[in-house]
């Protein structure tokens, strides 16, 4: 249905069944046009690139990403190379100097765990961690402690040790963002679950990038951002690129009136421009994420058809709630770290690429993958 799109890739890669697109996504053909006029562009424009870039590109990448999570305001958005960058600018914008506590989970991404693990040194700031499992009462345990105050609120709407995904991840933005900064890490919902932000783009920052289900590669990620007062204290000259040359020396730290108050600073652009292409592509063939979503959703029934009901790779030790609202990788508890990384190389002899964290494996499924795909290795794993 889509492989068309992903030739380059896929011919690169014959007889091997990448199952670690939650990971490292194959990009589509568009996106090898687009790294060549990023270069193309800069010779032609050389000193003048940076007014193509935020006169055009930068615009362009706004409206296709807002379409995307019908975000009403564009300008909402801003970029960096990574979601480390833009989490830890919103970190700065709290006076880190006070009392600070912080609600989060027991699973949240690396860059992120590390960097509030390393502040949790100073004594000022606290961290309480809700623990994701079990799934089915996450919502309610994190929802209870509203009755507590928080200077920030972070939280994956899809997880990416488990792929278990927050089906109120709207509920709990509504209940806490009128005492707390609330952020969502985005990164595996978006382009793969269909998610409407339009009712809630006022009232938290949400963030996601193009390395994942968006298939533009590393190197672009962004940042909703709510209306707010904020003044990240890392900060560099994108952050006011609409008042440059009225700046004067010595006046106080100014900020750009929109979501770029949270840009950083010379960035390449590169895998903007694939990212552009790549949504730019699935906006021209009218793909939506919903598409998307549900031409995954039958690969992964098929999946589940062929996996045991018992065994290490089983429905057993399945990580899921509920099919019909889950990542697009499936995850696998395996309970241990040697046995898991045995299955990973059992499996990538046989030619299927998967991934492990721990204890966990997991098995990602893209676009390229299609309906025919036999599923019956399983059987054989345990």
């Amino acid at each position: 249905m889509f492989k068309k799109y992903y030739s380059r890739f896929l011919e690169a890669n014959k007889g091997k069944l990448h199952m670690a697109c939650h990971s490292h996504h194959y990009w589509p053909d568009c996106t090898r046009e687009a790294t060549l006029e990023y270069w193309d562009d800069t010779a032609k424009y050389v000193d003048e690139k940076w007014g193509h870039i935020f006169s055009n590109v930068i615009p362009k990448a706004q409206r296709l990403i807002a379409k995307n999570l019908n975000i009403v305001n564009p300008s909402r958005i801003a970029f960096a190379p990574n979601t480390h960058e833009l989490a830890f600018r919103l970190l700065s914008a709290l006076d880190l100097r006070n009392e600070i506590s912080i609600l989060t989970t027991d699973s949240e991404y690396h860059s992120f765990e590390r960097q509030i693990q390393r502040l949790s040194e100073w004594e000022n700031i606290k961290v309480k961690k809700i623990p994701v499992l079990p799934i089915e009462t996450f919502e309610e345990r994190f929802l209870a402690e509203q009755e507590h105050t928080y200077d920030l609120v972070f939280f994956s709407h899809v997880f990416f040790n488990s792929g278990l995904a927050v089906k109120g991840f709207k509920n709990i933005v509504n209940a806490f963002y009128k005492k707390s900064i609330v952020a969502v890490d985005g990164y595996h919902g978006f382009m793969a679950i269909p998610t409407d932000l339009s009712d809630i783009e006022n009232k938290c920052f949400y963030i996601a990038g193009s390395y994942k289900y968006a298939q533009g590669g590393e190197g672009c990620c962004f940042m909703s951002c709510p209306d707010n007062d904020l003044r990240p204290m890392q900060t560099g000259w994108f952050a006011e690129m609409d008042n440059l040359e009225n700046k004067t020396e010595g006046q106080n730290v100014t900020y750009s009136s929109s979501g770029f108050k949270f840009a950083g600073a010379t960035m390449d652009f590169t895998a903007m421009y694939r990212l552009n292409a790549t949504l730019g592509l699935f906006d021209l063939e009218h793909i939506s994420t919903s598409a998307i979503h549900k031409h995954i959703q039958k690969i992964q029934s098929n999946f589940l058809k062929e996996l045991p009901e018992h065994g290490l790779v089983s429905k057993n030790s399945l990580l899921i709630n509920e099919a019909d609202y889950h990542g697009h990788f499936f995850t696998f508890q395996i309970g241990d770290p040697v046995k898991t990384k045995e299955l990973y190389n059992q499996l990538s002899k046989i030619g299927i690429q998967t991934d492990f964290r721990n204890d966990r494996l997991r098995f990602g499924f893209g676009m390229y993958h299609d309906e025919s795909l036999d599923f019956s290795f399983l059987k054989n794993l345990n």
